[in-house]
């Protein structure tokens, strides 16, 4: 609305026109794409008006690896002329192109696991994750420690650092719901292992390292709830009975008769011969 009270409408913003001299100039478009050969050029595809006597036409792309791909023509003429003559040719991605993923800043693309030896990964000095060591921590365990021992570090893990490590241990391979956890007795938890080593401050409510040798998160954290089949208090029973133990069998199932002799003027040569087992 103007000074004088009267609504103030914008300026028309009408389509441009499309120029139909510079609309039929198909082939002297697909002339001026001079940077492959012909056979890389494929169907006209369409005709857009730019401005005034300005368009661009679309052609298929047929070069390997750019499916989906469109070659751009943008032609133009000056006024009363029947003379189109070429602005620029590009190459551009059509509704369907195989693109390459957005750019990632190297901080966003790394990955656990990415970091290799002699490989270097400088913190950046805002990093939420960390807070000056030197102001009072809100976690008392851990400020108690730092006090005795003198630690000195420059930075320490504030609150959002370990919030953010405490979920991604949880949510990991060594949290409940890893697949040895599910697979393990009910009762088979770490923080009713005699190998579970609590941490310390905070975390140490939910989280422990694993002290097993045999287990397969040793050496590593895991969540008071995570378990495996090496829980210290694991017992089998086999159900079996010492050998010790076990009943004497006898097997008389074949036997042999066999003849003894009797010694010359013995007791024994004047009874009949017995037949004794022999198996």
């Amino acid at each position: 609305m103007g000074n004088n009270g009267r609504v103030t409408r914008p300026a028309s913003t009408r389509a441009a026109r499309l120029d139909q001299v510079c609309a039929a100039a198909v082939e002297a478009a697909r002339a001026g794409i001079t940077e492959v050969g012909p056979d890389d050029v494929g169907d006209h595809l369409k005709a857009v008006a730019e401005g005034e006597r300005l368009v661009t036409h679309y052609f298929e792309c047929r070069l390997a690896g750019y499916r989906g791909w469109q070659w751009g023509v943008t032609v133009t003429r000056v006024p009363r002329s029947r003379k189109v003559t070429i602005c620029e040719t590009v190459l551009l991605p059509g509704p369907d192109a195989l693109l390459a993923p957005g750019w990632l800043p190297w901080q966003e693309r790394l990955k656990p696991g990415d970091l290799g030896p002699g490989d270097l990964l400088p913190t950046p000095a805002d990093d939420d994750r960390l807070a000056p060591g030197y102001v009072l921590s809100d976690d008392p365990a851990v400020e108690e420690v730092a006090w005795e021992l003198g630690l000195g570090r420059p930075r320490v893990l504030s609150r959002e650092g370990r919030s953010e490590a405490a979920q991604r241990w949880y949510d990991g391979d060594h949290g409940p719901a890893a697949p040895i956890s599910v697979a393990a007795p009910t009762a088979a938890r770490c923080g009713s292992c005699g190998f579970y080593l609590p941490l310390a401050g905070a975390l140490r409510q939910s989280f422990g390292a694993c002290g097993n040798f045999y287990a397969p998160d040793d050496g590593r954290v895991v969540s008071a709830d995570h378990g495996c089949g090496a829980h210290s208090e694991t017992l089998v029973e086999t159900g079996e009975t010492p050998v010790d133990e076990l009943p004497t069998v006898y097997d008389d199932s074949a036997v042999e008769p066999v003849s003894v002799s009797r010694a010359p003027g013995s007791v024994e040569s004047a009874e009949p011969a017995e037949p004794y087992g022999h198996s």
